[in-house]
């Protein structure tokens, strides 16, 4: 299983302020293994030291994937968060997580993926609870990566649900529709993969638990987000409009609830 370790020029899209949070934390990103891979994306490790320092409040838009995170003080899957993902830590501490695939997470979940839409719930409530609690411990007693990465395999390799081939297909929808800034309107997007606008809709109720509007919108933050780290002057009238915005009021509307500050501020910053 491959790795990669972040640096202040990557700790990843939809990390906000990254230069500041990795002076905080260390970000490594491992690859599963084939049979986990047509459900999970990757597997995410943050850990840090901030024994006798102030506390540090993270922030991140997140991207239309459900999460299974290993921590303290349990573990819990997180669905899509539609505002920032706040988190504060302190002294010393590592997290595990497992991002799914867009739709990746229905058939472990069984049910449709919108009911879990800005919600937190414990893991024992979706699977063994036995399991979860042992897979945790094992999590938390290292600070070695690829153990704790193992700990999750053995978590995952016998839970395995059949494929789902319309999770497959929503997975590389959501892929065109982030991968595509010229597509901003639903309708566009629904024409494009041959889909009425309500089957549309319907399917990604059903598995990714964001509407197709939201995912537009989040892929254009992010990539907002990521011009404004570049720290070269932007032209924030012509970006507005690069990404679909009717004009530079709306694409600020749309940031500043997001993000907490107005992209030029957040750009200063």
């Amino acid at each position: 299983m491959a790795s990669e370790r972040t640096n202040p020029e990557d700790m990843g899209r939809g990390v906000l302020y990254p230069e500041l949070m990795a002076t905080k934390i260390t970000l490594t990103r491992h690859t599963p293994s084939p049979p986990v891979a047509t459900f999970v994306d990757y597997y995410w490790i943050v850990a840090w030291d901030l024994r006798g320092k102030a506390s540090h409040e993270s922030k991140t838009l997140s991207h239309p994937s459900v999460h299974l995170v290993f921590e303290e003080p349990q573990a819990t899957v997180y669905g899509i968060v539609r505002g920032p993902f706040v988190r504060r830590i302190s002294g010393l501490g590592h997290v595990l997580g497992v991002k799914f695939h867009p739709g990746g997470f229905r058939p472990f979940f069984g049910h449709p993926v919108a009911e879990l839409v800005d919600a937190v719930i414990p893991a024992v409530g979706v699977f063994d609870p036995e399991a979860v609690v042992k897979t945790q411990a094992a999590v938390l007693a290292t600070r070695d990566d690829a153990e704790m990465v193992a700990a999750a395999e053995a978590f995952l390799l016998p839970r395995l649900p059949d494929p789902d081939p319309v999770a497959a297909e929503v997975a590389e929808m959501v892929a065109r529709i982030t991968g595509d800034p010229a597509l901003v309107r639903v309708d566009e997007v629904a024409k494009l993969l041959g889909l009425s606008v309500r089957r549309l809709q319907r399917l990604f109720a059903e598995y990714v638990g964001a509407s197709p509007k939201w995912v537009l919108r989040r892929a254009r933050l992010h990539e907002a987000a990521e011009r404004a780290q570049q720290g070269a002057r932007i032209d924030w009238s012509a970006l507005a409009a690069d990404l679909g915005y009717s004009d530079q009021a709306h694409l600020t509307r749309d940031f500043t609830a997001a993000v907490g500050a107005p992209p030029a501020a957040y750009a200063k910053s």
